[in-house]
């Protein structure tokens, strides 16, 4: 499974240069069956490496930008009437498909932003009265832009919870971008990936992360961090069970990929920035990441 891993790794990398560890974790955040918040400056790649990973594990892809005027129908899909068929047929919307990149979902109506975020929580959609199921594996990585703010509608904390995992993808350091501007266009090499993992494969890795084992003095690890966050000064609220159930799950999703079947608490230390930091934000930008060093140093592994 290992050597699977890392070969899937090895191409993206190809893809998106110099961003191993971002990568790792977004292969990780999807392994852990969970979805992914892209926080980032336009043009750093986020969508070039939700396109790259769809098609290096032969998913189906959608991309919907988010604007102001979006309806909940738009990503959802909707009913017309079939004068052939003398009846409703129902056209199914882009929130359909196995990968869906929510481009600047911070620039929808709230009530459009909840219609996606229910599908990702429920992994189904209500339409007129009928359940209809989204595909599986089902992984949404959505973006928003931190510094543009005009016209936005940002995610409240309760549905920033949603997404297991926050990312920055950052400058890429002077090596990188050399070859990024020596070398193809990202776009053309992207459309030439070839899918590496099948299906079967993908389905048998996040079923194995569940069998990946977590010792009685590792979940006292965890706990000791959720219960420290509840206690930090000028926060309302800790990490939720939510949190703490996906920061398991991400640490045994990490712990697989580096080829082993137990998680050690430097699997926790690895993704806990990344699971913590958007749910400690609570409207103080630029806070959180401070907050999530002083767990990790205040914390013990062993008490």
């Amino acid at each position: 499974m290992k050597q699977k891993l890392d070969s899937v790794v090895t191409e993206l990398n190809k893809i998106l240069l110099g961003k191993e560890t971002q990568v790792r974790l977004a292969l990780c955040g999807l392994l852990a069956r969970g979805h992914l918040l892209i926080e980032d400056i336009p043009g750093m790649g986020k969508t070039t490496l939700s396109h790259a990973l769809a098609k290096i594990m032969g998913l189906s892809y959608q991309r919907i930008q988010f604007t102001n005027d979006l309806l909940p129908a738009d990503v959802l899909g909707y009913s017309m009437y079939d004068k052939q068929a003398g009846s409703l047929v129902f056209h199914p919307g882009p929130i359909f498909a196995q990968v869906v990149l929510a481009d600047e979902i911070n620039r929808a109506s709230p009530r459009t932003q909840s219609a996606l975020l229910e599908a990702m929580e429920e992994r189904q959609v209500s339409i007129e009265g009928e359940t209809r199921p989204l595909p599986s594996p089902f992984f949404v990585i959505a973006t928003q832009n931190p510094i543009e703010q005009g016209g936005t509608f940002p995610l409240p904390e309760s549905q920033l919870d949603r997404f297991l995992m926050r990312l920055r993808l950052g400058y890429p350091d002077p090596k990188a971008e050399r070859e990024l501007l020596e070398g193809e266009d990202r776009r053309a090499l992207t459309e030439r990936l070839q899918a590496i993992l099948p299906h079967d494969d993908l389905r048998a890795l996040q079923t194995a992360v569940d069998s990946v084992s977590a010792s009685p003095a590792l979940l006292d690890y965890l706990q000791r961090l959720l219960e420290q966050s509840r206690r930090m000064s000028g926060l309302l609220y800790g990490l939720s069970p939510r949190a703490g159930i996906g920061l398991l799950r991400a640490s045994k999703a990490w712990a697989l990929m580096a080829g082993r079947n137990h998680v050690l608490p430097d699997d926790v230390q690895a993704v806990f920035p990344s699971v913590a930091e958007h749910r400690l934000e609570q409207g103080e930008s630029g806070k959180s990441q401070e907050r999530v060093r002083q767990l990790l140093a205040t914390v013990s592994v062993l008490e």
